[in-house]
């Protein structure tokens, strides 16, 4: 029995969709196939990536609400497993898999974004309990989260990347501030945060103090797999987990037929379906036959397979240094074309775009065609994956550094305390 099979039939015996979104997601979380990555003693099957991209697909076809989406069961859930003691596994994994808790990615700071580890926000020890201060920025779905991954100077004393500690954070507690940055496609998946004298427990401290570097580029490396090309679509979901929205106790059958999510979502179809998408565009505007126009199909649908077959060589057990990072890149590559074709295919209509549901409704019969209004969404988004999970620059830099051996740039960051270094802004 195939992969593709074992879950259908599965599926056959488990889907309903009256059960709540909550009932549904603790089924299928608790029966490893939320996160089959994962190993099988937490919740998964202990399969490899390509695995679970048909795994994906499967449900997806059966039509079935897919696993609780976001960074929690992406990011957080995987570097839990691997940094975390028992004690922090039993208490935040099975709230991740079963959507119960929502998660957000409390990184990037408006004076550290490329050169992360220049972080600034500071939590100090008071007792059994940290006290924290500082201000994070690029917050995904940060509004809608229950907790985050901070990452937090705890001794500035020593060099920048010794003094970092990664917690598990109560994003619901006094001192937390989330405010939503409003994207030029309407949509505010992203957030600034501000955190002034809130609080995380000493327990909550995954991978010990100070050791939260190493923790983080865990949680990078997992970051650039999932979202780079050939690496599936865990990062969407059409409900989204955790207490705050209000997701979990509505009907699950109610979210199998979107095309879109809600505000705080990733543009439907930009992970998954795109290409197709571009395909069923060029058809209708009457252009499929255009040779410029096949030429870049075939040269969407070349970077898409090798983005896969690369996923594939990994789960043969295929060594490719820095394959995240160039999975990374070539998703940013991806996007760009997918922009320039779809806005060439669709021509004046990729200039209008709606940025509520009443403007949707108006402009779809306006113009009579929704998969242009798609296309538009989805050219205005194109530019977010070349910047969040780290820049394309940062992923060339890793490259030449760590996998070519290419000198670094001369600096003292690894020698001189973070105290003593000069700050942004």
């Amino acid at each position: 029995m195939t992969v593709v099979d074992e879950v259908t039939a599965w599926l056959e015996a488990n889907w309903d969709p009256d059960l709540t979104v909550r009932e549904w997601w603790e089924r299928l979380g608790e029966s490893g196939w939320a996160a089959p990555t994962w190993p099988a003693d937490w919740y998964g099957k202990g399969m490899s990536r390509a695995e679970a991209v048909e795994v994906s697909r499967a449900v997806r076809d059966f039509g079935a609400l897919g696993p609780p989406g976001g960074l929690g069961l992406l990011l957080a859930g995987p570097t839990i497993i691997v940094h975390g003691t028992e004690d922090q596994k039993r208490r935040y994994v099975h709230d991740i898999v079963t959507g119960k808790k929502g998660w957000c990615q409390l990184f990037s700071e408006p004076g550290a974004g490329s050169d992360l580890a220049g972080l600034g926000t500071r939590a100090v020890k008071d007792g059994e309990e940290w006290i924290v201060n500082g201000q994070k920025v690029w917050t995904s779905t940060g509004q809608y989260a229950d907790l985050g991954m901070l990452l937090a100077r705890t001794d500035p004393d020593v060099p920048k990347h010794q003094g970092i500690s990664y917690f598990a954070f109560e994003m619901r507690q006094p001192g937390v501030d989330v405010r939503p940055l409003r994207e030029m496609t309407g949509r505010a998946l992203f957030n600034e945060v501000f955190i002034t004298d809130a609080r995380v427990r000493d327990d909550a401290c995954i991978g010990g103090v100070n050791n939260g570097w190493a923790v983080a580029n865990t949680t990078l490396t997992f970051e650039r797999a999932g979202l780079g090309a050939g690496g599936g679509s865990e990062g969407g979901s059409a409900a989204l987990p955790g207490t705050v929205r209000g997701d979990l106790d509505r009907r699950a059958g109610d979210f199998t037929e979107r095309t879109t999510v809600g505000d705080g979502g990733t543009p439907a179809n930009v992970a998954g379906s795109a290409e197709s998408l571009i395909v069923d565009l060029a058809r209708k505007h009457g252009k499929i036959d255009d040779a410029l126009i096949r030429q870049d199909l075939a040269r969407l649908h070349a970077l898409v397979e090798i983005g896969r077959y690369t996923t594939l060589r990994l789960k043969g057990g295929a060594d490719i240094p820095g394959a995240g990072n160039m999975a990374k890149l070539s998703m940013s590559e991806i996007l760009r074309l997918q922009r320039d074709l779809g806005l060439r295919i669709i021509g004046p209509l990729g200039t209008l775009h709606a940025y509520t549901p009443a403007e949707h409704e108006v402009l779809d019969a306006a113009t009579g065609d929704a998969l242009a209004e798609l296309m538009t969404e989805l050219a205005l988004f194109s530019p977010g994956p070349s910047i969040y999970g780290g820049t394309d620059q940062i992923q060339r830099n890793i490259i030449g550094e760590r996998v070519l051996g290419l000198p670094k740039e001369p600096n003292n960051d690894r020698v001189t305390p973070w105290r003593d270094l000069p700050k942004n802004g």
